[in-house]
């Protein structure tokens, strides 16, 4: 992740420069998540969305695609997925792999897991910073198909299914 983190250091500069200059907020986002034996850590993306973007809001909301809270600058780093670069400092400080399910927040853990107990058993692996269902599943596919995705990851993970993941996903 090192390595990664100075690779992408240009990109991540001009990133946080371009969110700065958005509206003058914070370049980062952080929230608590949840990873391999129900360990709580702070993930850190570049902030996508207007400052306290959940602030009024009730209960859980996960992000759509569009979303009015997304900032156009916003919009830019999510569809090429920059926003997600941060996390190489996660991974740095091991709170992530590269590969693994995605960390889910822990409030939203608690309701899958209400319907879909099997959800619980993602937490017997460090999450990661891409995954199977993130490769193979869409921005819109079912909570529980991503769960047998993750699973399915989790069964046989490997070294080679791991490299072939990580180059899926900077493709």
């Amino acid at each position: 992740s090192l390595i990664l983190i100075i690779l992408s250091s240009p990109v991540m500069i001009v990133t946080a420069i371009a969110v700065k200059l958005q509206d003058f907020g914070p370049v980062f986002f952080k929230q608590n998540r949840i990873t391999r034996g129900g360990r709580f850590f702070n993930i850190i993306k570049f902030r996508s969305m207007i400052v306290d973007a959940d602030k009024n809001i009730k209960g859980i909301k996960h992000t759509k695609c569009d979303d009015s809270r997304i900032t156009p600058v916003g919009r830019i780093i999510r569809r090429f997925r920059i926003d997600e670069l941060p996390q190489l400092f996660n991974i740095l400080k091991g709170d992530m792999s590269f590969v693994g399910p995605r960390p889910e927040r822990p409030e939203i853990a608690a309701e899958y897991e209400k319907d879909m107990p099997e959800f619980a058993l993602r937490l017997q692996v460090k999450a990661g910073l891409t995954g199977y269902a993130q490769v193979y599943g869409k921005y819109n596919t079912p909570p529980y198909d991503k769960v047998q995705m993750d699973l399915m990851y989790i069964a046989h993970q490997n070294i080679l299914e791991d490299i072939k993941l990580m180059l899926i996903t900077f493709k």
